[in-house]
C-alpha cells in the first residue's frame, strides 16, 4: 500500500532524480531511501526483558503472532510486513534467506532452521490489514538476565561496539525504524532514558525529541492494592508523572494492560472460554472475590469450570481481565462474547493507546518519513564524491526553500528545546513543541473552541513575539529557534486566513 503523503512525494520525486545524476556507488544507498518512502511507517518496540513488548507487537498486528516466552526468536529483531500470504524469512549474516511457515498456532516458530548466531534478524509477512500502514519492528529485551540478549537489544539501538552474537545486518533493521514505541512495567530509569537517546543517535535526531517517540506504562493491572480494585486512579497518576521525567524523549506515556490487549485485539477470548466466564460467574460473589485473589486459589478452589480451561483464563486474562470480566457478567449474564472483548479491550487501555498513536505517527507519518529520509539522504551526501555530494545537497536545499517543508525546521527546533540543548522558558519550549506535534491551529495555539479569525490573530501576535524575542536578549542558538518559530506561526497565520476567505 502507498502511503505517500505531499512531503514524502516531493522527497520521492528528488530521490528519482538524483539516482539518474550520480554515480552508481551513490545510487546504490539512495534506491533504499526511495524504497521505503513508499511504504508504511517502521514504529520499533523496545523495551527491557519481559516489559510486555511481543505482547505489545500482537495487539498492534491483530494476531497473536510473535511469542511471548524466551526462546530463540526472541534474541533476534524481528521485522513485521504486510504481505498477501503468511511467511517467515531468515535472513543470515551471509545474506541469505530460507522461508518457513508460523507453527501450527500461527506464531513464529520458536524453534529455526539454523543458529541464532548466524541469524541477522527475522522478516515475517502477514496478511493482517494493520501492517497496512504500519510496519512493526520487534527488538530483543534491554538489561536480560542472558547478557547476550540484553547486548543484542543495545546493539540493535545504539552505535555502541556489536555484541558477538549479532551483526550490521541485525543492527542494520532496527536503524531503519522512523519511530519508537518504548515499553517499561515500572519507574523509567536512566538506562531508559539511555536507551532511548540511542534510538535517537540512530534517527538522526528525530526521536531525541518527542517528535515520534511514545513510552507505553504496561501491565498497569499489577497496581491494583487488592484483587478486584480498578487500577487506573493510580496508574493514570503514576503515568502522568513519568510523562514528566520523559518529557524530552517522548510524547506521551500511556498506560495499558498489555494482555487484555492482546487478548481482545487478537480475538484470542473463544465463546467456550466466555461459557467458562459465566459458569464462574454463579457462584456466591464472595467465592469469585476469592478465586481472584491469587492464581493458586483460582484454579484450586472447587469450581464445575476444570483446572486446564481455568488456566487457560489466567493465560488470556489473567486476575484483573477475569475479575473484570466475572462483574460484567454478574451485571449481564447473557453478554455477548463479541461484547465482551469490546469491553475487555476498553479495560485493557489499548483505545486510548490507539488515538495516541493516530495522533502521534499516523496523521505525521508524512512529514516524519520525510524527515528521516532526508536526514539519510544528508548521511549518504557527506560520504559521497564532491560531485555527488553538491549534487544531493542542492536538491535538499531546493526542497527545503518551500514553505511545505518549513515543517522539518520545526522538528529539528524543537528536539533542540526539549532536549535542552538550546534552553527556553517553559512557555515558550512548550509553544516550540506545539508547533512540532500537532498540526491543529487550535492545539498549537492553546485556543480550543477559537474562531478562525482569533486563531489568526493568535498566531500573528506569536509570530511577532518569536521575533522580537530573536531581535533582542535571545543568544545566537536561541535566535535560530526563534527565527523558525516565527516562519512557522507566520505561515499558519496565513494558513488561517486562506481557510477564512474560502470560508467567506
Amino acid at each position: 500500500m502507498q502511503v505517500t503523503g505531499e512531503l514524502t512525494g516531493q522527497v520521492l520525486a528528488l530521490c528519482r532524480q538524483l539516482v539518474t545524476e550520480v554515480t552508481p556507488a551513490t545510487r546504490a544507498k539512495i534506491q533504499p531511501v526511495s524504497d521505503k518512502l513508499n511504504q508504511p511507517l517502521r514504529v520499533a518496540v523496545a523495551g527491557r526483558l519481559k516489559a510486555g513488548k511481543s505482547t505489545l507487537v500482537n495487539a498492534l498486528i491483530g494476531r497473536r503472532v510473535a511469542p511471548t516466552a524466551a526462546g530463540e526468536c526472541t534474541r533476534l529483531v524481528t521485522e513485521y510486513h504486510y504481505g498477501p500470504t503468511d511467511r517467515v524469512d531468515i535472513v543470515g549474516r551471509d545474506g541469505t534467506t530460507c522461508s518457513m511457515p508460523l507453527d501450527d498456532a500461527g506464531m513464529v516458530p520458536q524453534h529455526l532452521d539454523r543458529p541464532t548466531s548466524h541469524i541477522a534478524y527475522l522478516n515475517v509477512t502477514l496478511a493482517s490489514d494493520n501492517l497496512r500502514e504500519l510496519t512493526v519492528i520487534d527488538t530483543p529485551g534491554l538489561q536480560s538476565v542472558n547478557d547476550s540478549i540484553s547486548e543484542a537489544a543495545r546493539a540493535a539501538l545504539s552505535h555502541a561496539p556489536l555484541a558477538e552474537d549479532i551483526d550490521d545486518d541485525s543492527q542494520s533493521a532496527a536503524e531503519a525504524a522512523e519511530a519508537i514505541i518504548y515499553v517499561f512495567t515500572q519507574q523509567v530509569r536512566s538506562d531508559d532514558i539511555d536507551a532511548l537517546e540511542a534510538f535517537a543517535s540512530l534517527t538522526h535526531k528525530l526521536s531525541s525529541s518527542p517528535v515520534n517517540s511514545l513510552a507505553l506504562f504496561n501491565k498497569i493491572d499489577h497496581l491494583a492494592p487488592q484483587a478486584g480494585a480498578d487500577p487506573w486512579p493510580t496508574a493514570d497518576e503514576l503515568a502522568r508523572e513519568q510523562a514528566q521525567v520523559l518529557r524530552r524523549n517522548v510524547c506521551d506515556v500511556v498506560p495499558l494492560v498489555g494482555l487484555l490487549a492482546e487478548t481482545a485485539q487478537a480475538g484470542q477470548l473463544t465463546a467456550t472460554d466466555c461459557q467458562h466466564l459465566r459458569t464462574i460467574a454463579t457462584l456466591p460473589q464472595t467465592t469469585q472475590q476469592l478465586m481472584c485473589t491469587a492464581v493458586g486459589l483460582f484454579t484450586s478452589l472447587p469450581c464445575d469450570v476444570d483446572v486446564e480451561a481455568r488456566t487457560r483464563l489466567l493465560e488470556r486474562l489473567d486476575l484483573y481481565g477475569i475479575s473484570f470480566a466475572l462483574s460484567q457478567l454478574r451485571a449481564n449474564p447473557h453478554l455477548a462474547t463479541a461484547d465482551l472483548l469490546r469491553l475487555l479491550q476498553a479495560a485493557s487501555g489499548y483505545p486510548r493507546l490507539q488515538q495516541t498513536l493516530h495522533k502521534s505517527f499516523a496523521q505525521r507519518a508524512d512529514i516524519i518519513k520525510a524527515s528521516f529520509a532526508l536526514s539519510r539522504l544528508s548521511a549518504h551526501a557527506a560520504n559521497a564524491t564532491d560531485a555527488d555530494r553538491d549534487i544531493i545537497r542542492a536538491g535538499i536545499e531546493t526542497l527545503l526553500a518551500k514553505p511545505e517543508f518549513h515543517q522539518l525546521k520545526i522538528l529539528d527546533a524543537a528536539a533542540a528545546v526539549t532536549t535542552a540543548q538550546v534552553a527556553l522558558p517553559e512557555d515558550m519550549e512548550a509553544e516550540v513543541a506545539r508547533l512540532a506535534l500537532t498540526q491543529d491551529p487550535a492545539q498549537v495555539l492553546a485556543m480550543p473552541g477559537a474562531t478562525d479569525r482569533q486563531l489568526r490573530t493568535a498566531a500573528l501576535s506569536a509570530a511577532s513575539r518569536w521575533r522580537a524575542f530573536a531581535n533582542g536578549m535571545a543568544t545566537p542558538q536561541q535566535a535560530r529557534v526563534a527565527h523558525v518559530a516565527h516562519r512557522g506561526f507566520f505561515l499558519l497565520a496565513q494558513q488561517l486566513n486562506s481557510q477564512q476567505e474560502a470560508a467567506s
